[in-house]
């Protein structure tokens, strides 16, 4: 079990059963939504995630006809990105784990979106779109 919570600790979360995977994104929407230079996120089953406090300040943003990225209205911390292609699993913002998700990073994508002003310092792949090709 894991467990992860917002800033202000309102919403907190559980999720039981590994991560899929894991990936810097670079995408616009992300650089924006984090207010960094890449936002991280661990892939994960949907049906793996519980919420255990705070589901009434979880709010969404339909960031684009395809993705739906969900905050606490509190205190904004992101928490998670959910794909309409693909509702069996959802992206959780890595930063929000209170503990060790035993899962890393394992490439760059939508490095075109790049920050002008960072550079990728790490062997990890870099791709343009993600890595299953799907453009931003």
């Amino acid at each position: 079990m894991i467990k992860g919570s917002c800033l202000c600790g309102t919403v907190r979360y559980e999720i039981e059963g590994p991560f899929q995977y894991a990936s810097h994104c670079h995408c616009s929407q992300c650089r924006k939504g984090h207010g960094a230079a890449f936002a991280t996120y661990g892939v994960v089953a949907s049906q793996a995630v519980t919420y255990t406090a705070g589901s009434e300040a979880i709010t969404s943003y339909h960031a684009s006809p395809t993705a739906t990225r969900t905050f606490c209205r509190h205190c904004g911390s992101n928490l998670e990105w959910r794909g309409t292609a693909t509702p069996e699993r959802v992206g959780i913002a890595l930063g929000t784990l209170e503990e060790d998700p035993l899962v890393r990073p394992r490439c760059h994508i939508f490095v075109g979106s790049r920050a002008p002003w960072y550079a990728i310092a790490d062997d990890l792949p870099q791709f343009t779109a993600d890595a299953a090709g799907h453009s931003e």
